[in-house]
């Protein structure tokens, strides 16, 4: 069986069983990631880019190549390798926990119970929940749907495009290791700073595929890529202030403003100035397009692969 079609059903069967089973509560394979990439740090830590772009080489490196192992032990049978592809899809995806746990927030608020939802938004993002009021966690909510969907998901399958299942695993290693070591901290200000350059290259692709896909899918097109190119490059990050831009311009809100990240304060530009207040009925519209544009990622990919296909195909006829 050719790549692109590993690929194409492969990734269409991991989608779906992240849709049906989510992330499993024990087990997952990101998390014994996650525990081995502490272990490298545990014993290279210094204050030091080098040390840190050695944990960053060690763990993606280490990631990669078990993924590479074993795409080559199934290489022979199609079978196996549309499974081994569905399976790393669906490990490395995270679409329906990012959804389960925004809605899981957005119940707490339409309870009336704010307390609640601070105590759920770090499951979702980084910022400091306790100043936050109603309306300021349900754009946070918002602002994380946006910008996983484009980390969570939209950029694994791209990379699963381009790399098959050693593409799949690489990106979730890069992005997993910016999420642990590649914050400002003072601890990681250096040591994190070769995970967060490579997260940044590693999530280009995506970011602006997804943004692309949040304004082909969401209510408002021109205002979406209206927003993308007026507000995008003020944010602080290249990959998600794309995507942010563009959901807040599909959806007709304003994200940005005011936040805190481990006790500090940071002042980020407004995205879409002209769009109105984030509410909580917003979380379950943020959702929703996130699902819309997974699955059209999922296409996108799939047909990428196939001209990827077809190209060194006919190189390889013309060599």
């Amino acid at each position: 069986m050719r790549a692109d079609r590993v690929f194409a059903y492969g990734a269409a069967a991991g989608l779906l069983g992240d849709l049906l089973l989510g992330d499993p509560r024990r087990g997952h394979p990101v998390a014994a990631f996650g525990r081995a990439a502490a272990s490298v740090e545990r014993a290279l830590w210094r204050d030091d880019r080098g040390r840190g772009a050695l944990h960053t080489a060690l763990c993606v490196g280490g990631a990669t190549g078990l993924a590479a192992l074993a795409r080559r032990a199934v290489r022979t049978s199609p079978a196996a390798s549309v499974a081994l592809t569905a399976a790393a899809t669906w490990a490395v995806v995270g679409g329906t926990s990012l959804g389960r746990e925004a809605r899981a927030v957005a119940g707490a608020l339409a309870a009336g119970d704010v307390e609640v939802a601070r105590e759920r938004l770090p499951h979702l993002c980084g910022r400091d929940p306790q100043a936050l009021d109603a309306d300021g966690v349900a754009r946070a909510v918002v602002e994380s749907v946006a910008e996983n969907t484009s980390d969570a998901v939209v950029g694994a399958l791209v990379w699963g495009a381009v790399g098959g299942v050693p593409g799949l695993v690489a990106f979730r290693a890069v992005n997993t290791l910016d999420a642990m070591v590649g914050h400002k901290s003072p601890r990681y200000r250096r040591y994190g700073w070769a995970s967060a350059r490579l997260d940044d290259v590693a999530g280009w692709p995506g970011a602006r595929l997804t943004a692309v896909l949040a304004a082909a899918a969401g209510g408002d097109a021109r205002g979406a890529v209206r927003a993308w190119r007026a507000d995008a490059r003020k944010h602080p990050s290249p990959n998600a202030g794309p995507v942010e831009a563009s959901f807040a311009g599909a959806l007709g809100v304003r994200l940005g403003g005011t936040l805190a990240y481990g006790g500090r304060v940071e002042h980020r530009p407004v995205l879409n100035e002209a769009g109105r207040a984030v509410h909580l009925h917003d979380i379950e519209r943020a959702v929703r397009l996130s699902r819309r544009v997974g699955w059209l990622a999922l296409g996108v990919s799939a047909a990428g692969r196939l001209l990827l296909t077809v190209l060194l195909t006919r190189k390889g006829r013309t060599a």
